[in-house]
């Protein structure tokens, strides 16, 4: 049996300690301008003993181990490898400085083709992040722009499920929802974290999800900064939801800096730690995003959807910061309006995360009636409670 030059570079990236920087320098051959030894010949230097501190345990774990059936597996799970410089490697990473030297899929490999946008933030965000990065994954999915994000739990998960939405509904005038595009941090046999599991495989079946871990890899905290380069290289332009100051998405937004894509930011409560970033973004000249249409015209396109702009685009912005009627696109409300008197106490909830106390204090009345009026609101889809706070929710 002839197998392909991708089997051996997968075997390559399933040695011990075998990483992005390791792999590339192996494949390299000490030339420059890119690959310069074909993967059967690294498998054979390995097998030899390759040079350097892992000589002898790559060589013994080369000695024993099966190409052909790890091939198999591969096949056997619905994954593709595919080595750079070498045809069918994916366009839409191919030029970029630090792009794998192998990589592997399952789902759709064209799905990277088109128009790209990376949403990400905090996996422990608020309901307001949420719902922000469910709308955007949403409605520039409807736009037909391909949603980029890394699965992980809070902004990542809820941008995907957004585009997901947008691929379930009927098809808008404009076209078929676009693809999602994932890039994990662990084996594709890996799924990290587990209660994304479902999502993983809807993510696969409706676009793709990358990785440059073998098969069985872990989810080792390192992979996740290397796995934060990928994205930004898929990226025409990165949206930062939420996220502390010092968050993982610092990592993604710094590769995003040194490949010249833009970087932009949802402006957040002034008090909330989960708007330190992208707020301090906006600060330095980071261009504000209020939905998406906000993306669409950024990126030069007219909104897609129905006429008047993309399901679900928030309308023009009146003082308090709130959507009104006046954007095109903006959704209908279908939530049954506050009744009279818990108004109030939706009114004293605002636009950022407040605890119990606080609304009391704001709104002046009593515990028991502003308990009673949260129970109603929240009932009705007004408000919701998370972690010890209140929060509104932006869209019925």
């Amino acid at each position: 049996m002839t197998l392909p030059p991708e089997a051996f570079g997968a075997a390559l990236a399933a040695l011990p300690g075998m990483g992005p920087v390791r792999l590339a320098a192996l494949l390299a051959g000490g030339g420059s301008g890119g690959a310069s030894r074909s993967p059967e010949a690294a498998w054979a230097l390995v097998r030899a003993g390759a040079p350097g501190p892992l000589s002898a345990v790559w060589r013994a774990r080369a000695r024993d181990y099966d190409v052909a059936a790890a091939w198999a597996d591969l096949a056997a799970a619905g994954v593709n490898a595919w080595v750079w410089g070498r045809a069918g490697y994916p366009a839409a990473l191919a030029a970029d400085h630090q792009a794998p030297a192998v990589l592997f899929g399952r789902g759709d490999v064209s799905a990277m083709e088109g128009r790209r946008v990376a949403i990400i933030g905090a996996r422990q965000c608020t309901r307001y992040g949420r719902d922000v990065a469910y709308e955007l994954g949403r409605d520039l999915a409807a736009g037909g722009v391909r949603v980029v994000s890394g699965l992980a739990l809070g902004i990542d998960g809820a941008a995907h499920e957004g585009a997901l939405a947008a691929a379930d509904a009927p098809a808008a005038a404009g076209g078929p929802a676009a693809p999602p595009v994932a890039v994990v941090g662990s084996g594709l046999d890996v799924v990290y974290p587990r209660r994304h599991a479902h999502l993983w495989e809807r993510v696969a079946a409706a676009g793709v999800v990358l990785s440059e871990a073998p098969l069985g890899a872990a989810p080792e905290p390192w992979r996740f900064p290397a796995r934060n380069r990928i994205i930004a290289a898929l990226a025409e332009l990165v949206i930062v939801v939420e996220s502390r100051h010092q968050g993982g998405s610092r990592h993604t937004i710094e590769a995003a800096i040194e490949r010249g894509v833009p970087v932009m930011a949802v402006p957040g409560p002034v008090r909330s730690a989960l708007s330190d970033l992208p707020n301090a973004l906006l600060t330095e000249g980071c261009h504000p995003v209020r939905d998406a249409l906000d993306v669409l015209v950024a990126l030069g396109l007219s909104p897609g959807g129905p006429p008047g702009g993309p399901p679900g685009a928030a309308g023009e912005r009146g003082g308090d910061g709130q959507a009104g009627a006046g954007r095109a696109g903006a959704p209908a409300e279908s939530r049954p309006p506050p009744e009279a008197g818990d108004a109030p106490v939706l009114d004293a909830v605002g636009w950022r995360p407040a605890t119990f106390e606080q609304i009391v204090l704001a709104c002046g009345r009593s515990p028991a009636a502003v308990g009673l009026a949260l129970a109603h609101l929240e009932r009705d889809g007004w408000v919701a409670a998370r972690a010890g706070h209140w929060e509104r929710v932006s869209v019925g």
